[in-house]
């Protein structure tokens, strides 16, 4: 089992910046190294769309909605997963969740067999 909490979320005005944080309490850098991680979003009456996701390479990917404005980065040594939202616009605004597997083909979809609690992202135009 692989607890993991989001934090950084708020409510910011249409072209500002957030940047997300997911941490995994309790798990060693090398522990969270193994594991492929990434985000994804879900907002009232819409479908679950994964953001980005960096692998154990380092290797990112991103949702084309969001491609040149976010970037998924992970600090191993303070197991911690982040998300640096630029150019914000109120299609962003939905619950973002982190997540987390140790199957690189499953996370790469961004389908995690570990997730947070989630935090809210606003974005008011």
């Amino acid at each position: 089992q692989v607890q993991l909490v989001e934090s950084g979320g708020g409510s910011v005005q249409s072209g500002g910046s957030l940047r997300l944080s997911c941490a995994a309490p309790g798990y060693s850098g090398y522990t969270f190294s193994t594991y492929c991680m990434g985000w994804f979003r879900q907002a009232p009456g819409k479908e679950r769309e994964g953001v980005a996701v960096i692998d154990t390479d380092g290797v990112t990917t991103y949702a084309d909605s969001v491609k040149g404005r976010f970037a998924v980065s992970k600090d191993n040594a303070k197991a911690t997963l982040y998300l640096q939202m630029s150019s914000l616009n109120p299609n962003d605004t939905a619950m973002y969740y982190c997540g987390a597997d140790a199957d690189g083909t499953r996370c790469r979809k961004a389908w995690f067999t570990y997730w947070g609690q989630g935090t809210q992202v606003t974005v008011s135009s």
